[in-house]
């Protein structure tokens, strides 16, 4: 089963990510594969798993294409469920009232790396 890769792990500079934007992030492959992405707002950067709650199917269809045009929610290409940019609640669609999966995430020196839980 595929698991959070460990605290440390750098994942990108914050440079490499709009604002607001979004970018996902591939680890291992087969069974062993873990899915999960960024999003970057004006004030905050914060990461999911790449997984709807609904289907537990990746979010997005195109590379990094995880928010609306408006890019003010995260969207579920499959079904057109909607969810915070901040939190990962879903507000709208068949998994309403449920929540995309938190990673800890830290920036250090202009680097994101995976945080300590």
């Amino acid at each position: 089963m595929a698991k959070v890769p460990p605290a440390g792990t750098h994942l990108c500079a914050l440079d490499d990510i709009d604002v607001p934007g979004a970018k996902g992030f591939t680890f291992g492959d087969g069974r062993e594969r873990f899915d999960m992405f960024i999003v970057r707002t004006q004030t905050d950067c914060v990461a999911y798993v790449n997984a709807c709650p609904h289907a537990f199917t990746p979010l997005e269809t195109f590379t990094d294409r995880f928010l609306t045009r408006n890019k003010d929610q995260i969207l579920c290409t499959t079904h057109g469920a909607l969810f915070n940019l901040d939190d990962g609640f879903c507000t709208s669609g068949p998994c309403a009232g449920k929540s995309l999966v938190a990673i800890p995430i830290e920036t250090t020196d202009g680097q994101v790396t995976i945080a300590s839980a």
